[in-house]
């Protein structure tokens, strides 16, 4: 491997070229902490030339790499590779341009989600997806992971939101897909990019959407005796017709954490607490709050609570986006889970999840998206004690399957990545596999791009009969 270090040199500086065993422990995993494999080297390029160089370096050496931001990924996304590199992105971080009037932003990949609302504040604008982790992760990864956030019922996913991008492919390719209309023409290659994981290269810059800023919001907290009642709420609501800007439930240890961590001020007690956000206009809102506060009565709460100004309804929200990491005061090591379910069966999903986590002698925290079912157990467990690890990848499993089951998926929004590749054929039949590999390879015929990650270990059926080819050159398509 020093070799290609050595030719590395004539792509990037020594100094942003890091192999010394103190530098490369820090890159060894991401937020999924169960999975751990030291890089040969991290690579730090500033430009969007230099990661095209690295990229078409790899490309002729075949040598495998991993694009990494902040490395928040839940499900083992950006693990490095063996015998490979990370390329980190956190120095393109530049937010390119804002146009206030047509609405969007171009940004490179190391932007954090955070601070594209920011700047675009000073216009009435902001960007709507906003995972729990948007104070550090980046926008590259959120468009790797098609990610969402607590406001996803009502804007959807970071796919919704990006209108073009620019990237070099793994087979060195500089492509240009979508543009800043969004009206599109032609194949949707934009959104096909999105969620794929780094399996098809690298973007190195990204166009994305920006909505006017809310002009009004109604937040509500519920507390209840049961975590199943606080499904049930759910359904009734989602029944109701009523479309809140975000719904999220924490059940009793999840809302110890928080309280532990931030003091979010949530009902002592409580085994469970639902969190509604309504958005839109004073006149909207007017309707809306009565048919919420109906809705919520009907469903028996221990009680209710209206934040009053934006500092109770911040204090509210710190408690939920804190709850992951928050968990860390109860079990030194955790999994989080990311089924979905349908949503009028949150309550029966929920009982399973309890079921599960007493079978398998492990404790389970519960944060998730209840407007779209998007489930988020926090399966706790500590890598010291010999079957631990075991016992709560098994009810992962079981978590996941049970998802499946219901009609649900095994994934919302943190990826298939190296966590629940196993699982995907329990979703996709061996020949929906097999059009996805060759759909991959259109980008990346060598596998050098984030190898390993999303598909089950084992060669997926060749299958000719979808005639697919690598990319060739078209409009939306150029080499640089």
């Amino acid at each position: 491997m020093e070799d290609i270090i050595n030719k590395l040199r004539g792509v990037l500086p020594a100094e942003r070229i890091l192999s010394r065993e103190e530098h490369l422990v820090s890159y060894q995993s991401d937020g999924l902490t169960a999975f751990s494999q030291r890089p040969s080297a991290v690579v730090v390029p500033e430009t969007p030339s230099e990661v095209i160089g690295i990229v078409r370096h790899c490309q002729k050496h075949e040598i495998p790499f991993v694009a990494r931001g902040s490395g928040t990924s839940l499900s083992g996304g950006c693990l490095p590779v063996q015998d490979g590199i990370v390329i980190a992105l956190n120095r393109l971080d530049r937010i390119l341009e804002i146009n206030p009037k047509n609405r969007w932003a171009r940004v490179e990949p190391g932007v954090v989600n955070l601070r594209v609302s920011e700047v675009a504040k000073q216009h009435g604008l902001y960007f709507a997806p906003d995972p729990s982790s948007q104070q550090i992760c980046t926008i590259g990864g959120n468009l790797a992971f098609n990610s969402g956030g607590a406001h996803c019922l009502k804007y959807g996913m970071t796919t919704n939101h990006v209108l073009g991008l620019k990237a070099v492919l793994a087979n060195g390719e500089v492509v240009e897909f979508g543009g800043e209309s969004l009206e599109r023409v032609g194949p949707d290659w934009a959104s096909l990019f999105a969620g794929s994981e780094g399996l098809f290269g690298i973007a190195f810059e990204i166009l994305l959407r920006l909505l006017p800023e809310v002009t009004e919001r109604h937040t509500l907290l519920a507390s209840y005796s049961s975590l199943e009642s606080a499904g049930n709420a759910v359904s009734a609501l989602v029944a109701s017709g009523l479309l809140p800007g975000a719904m999220e439930i924490m059940d009793k240890l999840a809302i110890q954490a928080a309280e532990a961590a931030v003091s979010a001020g949530y009902p002592k007690g409580a085994e469970a607490v639902l969190i509604v956000e309504l958005e839109g206009t004073p006149e909207e809102l007017e309707s809306e709050q009565k048919l919420l506060s109906d809705v919520i009565k009907s469903s028996s709460p221990e009680e209710t609570h209206v934040a009053k100004d934006d500092i109770e309804r911040a204090k509210i929200w710190k408690g939920r986006k804190s709850a992951f990491s928050a968990v860390g005061r109860l079990s030194p090591d955790f999994i989080v889970q990311d089924g979905v379910v349908p949503r009028n069966r949150l309550g029966e999903a929920l009982s399973m999840i309890q079921k599960v986590g007493l079978e398998n002698k492990v404790s389970i925290a519960n944060v998730f998206h209840a407007g779209d079912g998007n489930l988020h157990p926090l399966i706790m467990y500590d890598g010291r004690e010999d079957g631990s690890l075991a016992r709560a990848e098994k009810a992962a499993g079981k978590i996941l399957e049970a998802c499946v089951e219901m009609g649900g998926s095994i994934t919302g929004e943190h990826g298939v990545g190296m966590e629940k590749k196993q699982y995907l054929g329990t979703m996709f039949s061996k020949d929906d596999i097999g059009l996805m590999k060759k759909i991959r390879r259109a980008f990346d015929p060598c596998e050098i791009a984030n190898p390993g990650k999303m598909f089950p270990d084992g060669e997926a059926p060749s299958l000719s009969l979808y005639g697919l080819h690598p990319l060739e050159k078209s409009g939306t398509i150029s080499r640089e």
